[in-house]
């Protein structure tokens, strides 16, 4: 299409059902319904979720059409396809809520890292394990790690003694992921909220 003298691309409407008065967008393309579905044939399960057994797909069509509910096909790789009759909105809202729960497992199993000098002082020794406690409560696994300088490293017991201390420090929230590991100039431990414990405010004690 030329406007202006320009080609223009006119993008295509993206495809959408009514449902009670109100356009429903049809969010992931690659989900079939009613008459998109292409096999000829479906298992097909009921909206109870009872079987209702293999079926010519006019026939699975007609069912839908009875209860005025939507026909999906929910495997289509499965021989024959899989479908399901359902409220394609309410099928879609269920859908993008398990998305949704996904995102959040994932978010679980993130490691966060918190990095320390031997010499920091008690102040920000607290200011950090404040933090430590918010990625715990939020439940993320944390990485402390802990930095030799110098001839820091002839002297690993201050190292062990400060992660011993941090380690007392969360005990009501934390527990070790791991035994502490030297690598490096760097000792360092991995820790996860602790299930059997009160979570308290990840602001402080």
């Amino acid at each position: 299409m030329l406007i202006n003298g320009a080609p223009v691309r006119i993008r295509p409407p993206e495809p959408y059902k009514l449902i009670s008065g109100k356009r429903i967008y049809i969010a992931n393309h690659s989900i079939r319904i009613n008459g998109q579905i292409r096999a000829r044939e479906l298992r097909v399960i009921g909206a109870s979720g009872d079987q209702l057994g293999v079926m010519p797909t006019a026939r699975a069509l007609d069912k839908a059409r009875e209860v005025g509910l939507d026909l999906v096909e929910i495997s289509p790789n499965a021989a024959p396809p899989v479908a399901k009759i359902v409220d394609w909105g309410k099928y879609q809202y269920q859908k993008m809520k398990e998305q949704q729960r996904n995102r959040k497992n994932a978010h679980s199993s993130e490691i966060k890292q918190m990095r320390l000098g031997l010499k920091i002082s008690q102040n920000d020794l607290n200011i950090k394990l404040r933090k430590v406690r918010k990625f715990l409560l939020d439940g993320d696994k944390v990485k402390i790690q802990l930095i030799f300088r110098g001839r820091e490293m002839a002297h690993p017991e201050v190292g062990r003694d400060l992660l011993s201390k941090i380690l007392d420090q969360l005990s009501d929230v934390a527990v070790a992921d791991n035994k502490p590991v030297m690598a490096g100039r760097n000792l360092n431990i991995i820790i996860r909220s602790n299930p059997h414990a009160k979570a308290k405010d990840a602001q402080g004690h």
